[in-house]
């Protein structure tokens, strides 16, 4: 079994997307272990502030067939193929791990360069796999963001008192 992590994220109806995109990845994959729900603004645009958390899995399935299934989420939760990348969102769902394996030289983006970018990827990952080694660089995602979280953009924890 693979072990996968997946960020989460919405800014529009951002509450209900985020509870319908849970239900559908635990309906899917089983069970979630999942990161607290961190509030960070828009990121390269004006829009309103996003939800956003990491979840953990395991899974029979390869690396593209779960790539596969979070598009599917995405888009029925009315993600269009080809919506702008930097714009609000209904749904974002992003692959930023697969086990310890690194999928560049095969086209995909996992791990997840952004996972050293962006406190809203960081934080939660570090969270829920604090003594996991990168994939590429071997370093804890604790470490990581003990390196890199403070110079990153600002969250805040919400408090959703187990409604997720």
């Amino acid at each position: 079994m693979a072990r996968v992590a997946v960020s989460v994220g919405s800014n529009l109806e951002r509450e209900r997307n985020v509870k319908e995109a849970l239900a559908s990845l635990a309906r899917i994959f089983g069970e979630l272990l999942r990161s607290p729900v961190y509030e960070s603004a828009a990121y390269g645009f004006d829009g309103p502030p996003f939800y956003n958390l990491v979840v953990v899995f395991e899974t029979l399935l390869d690396v593209r067939a779960v790539r596969a299934k979070i598009q599917a989420i995405e888009n029925l939760q009315g993600r269009e193929i080809g919506e702008n990348r930097s714009g609000s969102r209904s749904l974002d769902l992003d692959l930023l791990l697969y086990d310890d394996a690194d999928f560049f030289d095969q086209g995909f983006d996992v791990p997840r360069r952004e996972i050293f970018e962006h406190a809203y990827i960081l934080k939660p990952l570090a969270d829920l796999l604090p003594a996991a080694p990168h994939p590429v660089t071997g370093e804890s995602f604790a470490d990581i963001w003990l390196r890199l979280g403070s110079r990153q953009e600002s969250l805040s924890i919400v408090d959703w008192a187990g409604s997720i």
